[in-house]
C-alpha cells in the first residue's frame, strides 16, 4: 500500500508540473503576441496622427511657398497636443527637398543613420507613409507621412515616440519584470552595458533590484538560454524564469532587441509542492485508515479515544473535514464521554471551518481595497505629474505641502525646496486672499519670472481641501497662459494693421479721421497712389509687386514722425497729419517725392522705381467731414498724376477746382442717397451655351435710377465710388440683392453673375457677409457667380486670391472678367482660383477681321481648357463672330446680338 502511495503522489506532482509548464509557455505565446500587437497598434495611432498633421492645407501651402516661418507656427501649434495626448517625442517637417524644415522635441537619433535619408526619399517618392522601429540607444517608432497640396508633393512629416508605454503595458499586463535589451557593440551607457551578451538595457522596471538580477544572470548563462524557451534561475532562495520576445527593428544592419520578461514563480511552485504534499497526506491517511480499522476491530473503545486525539490536532492545519469524513452518527442507548467528545470535535470542526471561511472572504475584501487604493493614489500622482498645469497644496499661511513636476522644473527648485518656500513668495506676490480662497475658492491671475527667465502669466484656480477636522489646505491649479496673452495681443494689433506693409490699415485710418476731423481742429490728409504699380505685379509678378510696397511704407513711416500713416488697399496710401498747416504738409509731400526718387527693387534685370502722385487736402477748408476731406485728397491726387513734373497738388479755390470738387460731392451724397433709398437696381443680361442657345445663367448689370426715370451708366458714378471708398458699400447691395433674386428662381438650375470691386477683395469680412446672406435667403452658394477684373485681382495678388479662395471654399464659382487686357494673364491665369475665364470683348467684337485677335483668343481657349476652366466670350455683337467661336471651343457667348439686359421683372423674377 505504501508503494501505491508513493506512485499516486508521483503521478499527481508530474501531472501539475506539466501543466504548469504548459500554462508558462502560452503565457509566453500570449505575451510575444500581445508585443506585436500593441507595437502595430502604435504604429497606426503614429500613422492616423501624422496624416492628419500632413493634411493640413495651410501647412502645405506654406511649404510650397517655402514658408519656414508659417510652418513652424502651425507646427507649434499642434506640438502640445501631440505631446501631451499622443506622448509624442520628435515631430520633423521636411521641404520636398528633404531638408528640415521644423524640428521639435529631442535630438533624433534616427537623423544619424545612414539609411534615414534614403527611407525619407522612399516615403516622398512613394506617396506612400511608412514607419520604421529604431533601437540604437533607446528603442524608438518612427512614421514618416508624404504632405501633399496642390495635386504635388510638398514634403515629409515625421514623428516619433518611445516604447516606454508598451513596457509598462507589457509589465502591467504580465506581472513580470521587464527589460528593454538592445543589442550594440558598445554602449554610451556603461551602468547598463551586459560585456557577455553584447548588449544593454535601455530601459527596465524596478532598475534597484532587476538591474543586479540580470547582470549576474547575463555572468553565468548566454543570451541564447533565454531565446524561444524560458530559462529557469534560482536567487535569493527563490525561483525565476527568464524569457526573451524578440522586436523587429525594420532594418537588417543590426541584431533584434529583445523585451526580457523575469517572473517569480516561486509561490507556484510552492503551490505545486503544497499540493503534492495535501495528496501524499491524503494517502497516507487512507492507509492509516485502513491499519486503524483493523486495530478498532480489537480496540473498540481505545481506538476511537486514540483517533480523535491524533485528528484534532489537524484543525490547527486546517484540514476541517476529516472529523466529519471519519465520525459518522452512532444510534446507541447510552451515551458515553467518547461519543460526547466525537460530537464536541465535530462542531469544533465546523465552527472553525465557519471562521476560516470568513476570515478568507475578510481577507479578499480587504485585498481589493488595499490595490483599489493603491490605484487610486497612483492614478492621481500619474495625473498630477502628467498634467501640463501647475498643481500644488499649501497651507493658510501660504506654506507649500505638495508640488508636482511641472512646478518643480518651471521654477527650477526640488520639491524639498519648494515646500521651503511660501505660494506668496513664488507665484502671487501682489495679491493673495487666503481667507477667502479657504472659503468658497476662486481664481486669480498672476505673474512670476520662471527658471528660464521668462515672466509666465499664470491663472490660477483655488479650491479649499480639507485635510481633518483641524486642518485645511488649499488645492491649487495653475494654468499657464503666456502663449495665449502673446497671441491677444497680437490679434489686437493685427485689427488695426496692415500685415503686408505693418502700417495701419483703412479702418484705423478712418477710425482716426473721424475722431480728427471735429469742430475748431485743423490738419491736412495727403492721399499717395503709386504710378505704374500695375505694371511692377504683370512685368515681374505680384511679390516683387510686395517688396516695393514694403520700401514705401518704409520710406513714410520714417518721413511722418508724429503722423498716422496707413495703407488704404492696393497701391493707395495716406498720411493724416493733425494740427499741422498746408505748409508743413507741402513741405512733407515735397519730401516724400524726393524720398521715392530714390527707393527702387531691382528683381530680374529690371528696375523698378517707387513713383507716387500725391494729393493734399486741409480741414476744415477743403472738408469738414471726413469723406468730403477724403474725396478732395483723392480728386487732388489725380490732379497731381496730370503734373508729373511736380507730383503733388494741393488743392486750390478756384473755380474750375470748385466745380470739380461740386461734382465729386455731388456723386458721392447721390450714392449715399441710393444705398439708402436702394434706388440701385440688377439688370440681368442672359448668358447662353454655344452648343444649343439654352441659358444657363444671367449677369447682374449695376444701373442708377436718375430723378427722371432713366438709368445711370455705372461709368458715371463707379469711379468716384472707388475713390471715396463707397464702392465696398455698393459690392455688399450688389451681393445682397444678387442672392435675393436667386431665392426668386423658379429653375434651381440657373446661376447668377455678379460683379466685385477690387477693393472687396480685400474684406477679409466679405465671405461671412455673403455666408449670412446665403442663410437667410436658404439659396446654396452654387448658384452664385462671383466676376472680378483681372486687373483687380492682379493688382493686390496675394489678398485677392486668399479672398477668391474663400469665396470658392464657401461654395460659390469663381469668373475671370475681363480677361486678356494684361501683361501677365496666362501666368495668373494658373494662379488664381477660377471656373470661369470672361475674354475681354475687345478681342471679340473684331474677331472675324483680326488675325491677332484670332490668335490670341485661340490661345485663351485652349489654356483654359487644359486648366479645367469654362470660357465666356462677351461683347458678341454680331452673327459673323458666332462661327469663330464654336471653331475655337468657346462654352458661353454673351452679347447685345445675343440678348440685352432687362430688368428682373421682365425676365420673369423680382
Amino acid at each position: 500500500m505504501l508503494a501505491l502511495t508513493s506512485l499516486i503522489v508521483w503521478v499527481s506532482n508530474h501531472s501539475l508540473m506539466s501543466q504548469f509548464q504548459q500554462s508558462r509557455d502560452e503565457f509566453y505565446s500570449n505575451q510575444s503576441q500581445e508585443v506585436s500587437f500593441n507595437i502595430q497598434r502604435s504604429a497606426d495611432v503614429m500613422r492616423q496622427m501624422a496624416g492628419m498633421i500632413a493634411s493640413s492645407e495651410d501647412l502645405g501651402h506654406a511649404l510650397l511657398n517655402h514658408n519656414e516661418a508659417g510652418v513652424e507656427a502651425i507646427i507649434k501649434a499642434l506640438w502640445p497636443t501631440l505631446q501631451l495626448d499622443v506622448g509624442i517625442d520628435d515631430i520633423v517637417v521636411y521641404n520636398r527637398n528633404l531638408t528640415p524644415i521644423v524640428a521639435m522635441g529631442r535630438k533624433l537619433e534616427f537623423s544619424s543613420r545612414v539609411d534615414s535619408k534614403e527611407w525619407i526619399e522612399g516615403v516622398l517618392s512613394n506617396e506612400k507613409p511608412s514607419d520604421r522601429l529604431l533601437c540604437v540607444e533607446a528603442c524608438q517608432q518612427y512614421v514618416a507621412v508624404p504632405i501633399l497640396a496642390q495635386g504635388v508633393d510638398a514634403g515629409v512629416v515625421m514623428i516619433s515616440r518611445s516604447l516606454a508605454d508598451i513596457t509598462r503595458y507589457l509589465q502591467k499586463s504580465s506581472g513580470s519584470e521587464v527589460a528593454l535589451l538592445v543589442n550594440s557593440g558598445k554602449s554610451s551607457v556603461e551602468g547598463r552595458y551586459l560585456p557577455r551578451w553584447g548588449a544593454y538595457l535601455a530601459a527596465l522596471t524596478h532598475e534597484s533590484t532587476v538591474f543586479p538580477f540580470i547582470k549576474k544572470l547575463s555572468q553565468q548563462f548566454d543570451f541564447s538560454a533565454t531565446q524561444g524557451k524560458s530559462l529557469s534561475y534560482n536567487d535569493g532562495g527563490r525561483k525565476y524564469e527568464v524569457a526573451s520576445i524578440a522586436l523587429g527593428t525594420g532594418s537588417d544592419d543590426r541584431s533584434p532587441s529583445y523585451f526580457l520578461l523575469i517572473s517569480d514563480v516561486t509561490n507556484q511552485l510552492k503551490e505545486i509542492a503544497k499540493t503534492t504534499q495535501a495528496i501524499l497526506t491524503i494517502s497516507l491517511i487512507g492507509w492509516a485508515a485502513a491499519e486503524i480499522l483493523l486495530y478498532l476491530i480489537l480496540r473498540y473503545r481505545m481506538g476511537r479515544l486514540r483517533e480523535i486525539s491524533r485528528k484534532l490536532p489537524l484543525l490547527a492545519e486546517r484540514e476541517y473535514n476529516v472529523m466529519r469524513r471519519s465520525i459518522k452518527a452512532r444510534k446507541s442507548l447510552f451515551v458515553d464521554e467518547i461519543d460526547a467528545l466525537e460530537t464536541t470535535a465535530v462542531e469544533l470542526e465546523v465552527k472553525l471551518e465557519s471562521l476560516e471561511s470568513e476570515v478568507g472572504k475578510r481577507g479578499v475584501q480587504l485585498e481589493a481595497r488595499v490595490k483599489e487604493l493603491a490605484r487610486e493614489r497612483d492614478f492621481i500622482r500619474g495625473l498630477m505629474n502628467t498634467a501640463q498645469v501647475l498643481v500644488l497644496t499649501h497651507r493658510r499661511d501660504g506654506r507649500i505641502t505638495l508640488t508636482n513636476h511641472l512646478c518643480q522644473a518651471i521654477t527650477g527648485l526640488s520639491d524639498e525646496a519648494l515646500q521651503q518656500r511660501t505660494f506668496q513668495q513664488l507665484f502671487s506676490t501682489d495679491f493673495f486672499n487666503a481667507d477667502e480662497f479657504l472659503s468658497i475658492g476662486g481664481q486669480q491671475e498672476s505673474h512670476f519670472m520662471a527658471v528660464d527667465g521668462i515672466v509666465r502669466t499664470i491663472v490660477w484656480y483655488h479650491t479649499p481641501l480639507r485635510i481633518d477636522e483641524n486642518c485645511q489646505e488649499l488645492i491649487s491649479v495653475g494654468v499657464d497662459i503666456t502663449e495665449r496673452k502673446l497671441a491677444e495681443s497680437r490679434l489686437a494689433w493685427l485689427a488695426n494693421r496692415d500685415p503686408l506693409t505693418e502700417l495701419y490699415n483703412r479702418r484705423f485710418f478712418e477710425e482716426a479721421l473721424q475722431r480728427a476731423v471735429v469742430t475748431g481742429a485743423f490738419g491736412a490728409v495727403l492721399y499717395l497712389d503709386l504710378d505704374r504699380f500695375k505694371d511692377v505685379n504683370e512685368l515681374s509678378g505680384h511679390q516683387t509687386g510686395d517688396q516695393l510696397l514694403r520700401a514705401v511704407a518704409s520710406t513714410l513711416s520714417g518721413l511722418s514722425h508724429g503722423s498716422i500713416v496707413a495703407r488704404l488697399g492696393g497701391d493707395e496710401f495716406a498720411v493724416l497729419m493733425e494740427h499741422t498747416s498746408t505748409d508743413t504738409a507741402v513741405d512733407l509731400a515735397r519730401k516724400i517725392v524726393d524720398h521715392l526718387d530714390q527707393q527702387s527693387v531691382h528683381i530680374h534685370g529690371r528696375t523698378h522705381r517707387a513713383s507716387a502722385s500725391i494729393g493734399i487736402a486741409a480741414y476744415p477748408d477743403h472738408g469738414d467731414r471726413p469723406d468730403e476731406l477724403m474725396a478732395n485728397a483723392d480728386y487732388a491726387m489725380y490732379k497731381a498724376k496730370a503734373d508729373m513734373a511736380k507730383r503733388w497738388h494741393l488743392l486750390q479755390p478756384d473755380q474750375q477746382d470748385r466745380e470739380e470738387l461740386k461734382q465729386r460731392v455731388f456723386w458721392a451724397e447721390r450714392i449715399r442717397s441710393a444705398l439708402l433709398y436702394d434706388q440701385f437696381e440688377l439688370m440681368l443680361q442672359p448668358i447662353f451655351r454655344l452648343i444649343d442657345f439654352n441659358i444657363q445663367h444671367y449677369e447682374a448689370l449695376l444701373r442708377l435710377r436718375g430723378d427722371d426715370g432713366e438709368y445711370l451708366s455705372p461709368g458715371a458714378f463707379i469711379p468716384i465710388a472707388e475713390r471715396n471708398g463707397q464702392i465696398a458699400a455698393i459690392d455688399r447691395w450688389v451681393v445682397a440683392k444678387g442672392i435675393e433674386l436667386i431665392s426668386k428662381f423658379t429653375d434651381g438650375s440657373i446661376s447668377l453673375a455678379i460683379n466685385l470691386s477690387g477693393q472687396s477683395l480685400q474684406d477679409k469680412e466679405l465671405v461671412p457677409f455673403m455666408e449670412s446672406e446665403f442663410g437667410k435667403r436658404g439659396v446654396e452658394p452654387r448658384r452664385l457667380i462671383v466676376e472680378v477684373t483681372e486687373t483687380a485681382a492682379v493688382t493686390d495678388f496675394t489678398s485677392a486670391r486668399g479672398v477668391l479662395e474663400d469665396i470658392r471654399r464657401l461654395g460659390c464659382q469663381v469668373a475671370l472678367d475681363d480677361f486678356g487686357v494684361g501683361f501677365s494673364s496666362f501666368y495668373y491665369l494658373g494662379q488664381l482660383p477660377s471656373d470661369y475665364i470672361k475674354i475681354d470683348g475687345s478681342f471679340i467684337t473684331t474677331l472675324p477681321d483680326s488675325a491677332e485677335n484670332q490668335l490670341i483668343v485661340r490661345a485663351i481657349a485652349d489654356i483654359a481648357k487644359g486648366l479645367g476652366k469654362k470660357t465666356v466670350a462677351e461683347f458678341v455683337d454680331k452673327p459673323s463672330i458666332l462661327p469663330y467661336l464654336r471653331k475655337y471651343n468657346i462654352d458661353y457667348v454673351q452679347g447685345f446680338y445675343l440678348g440685352r439686359p432687362q430688368p428682373a421683372t421682365e425676365v420673369g423674377i423680382g
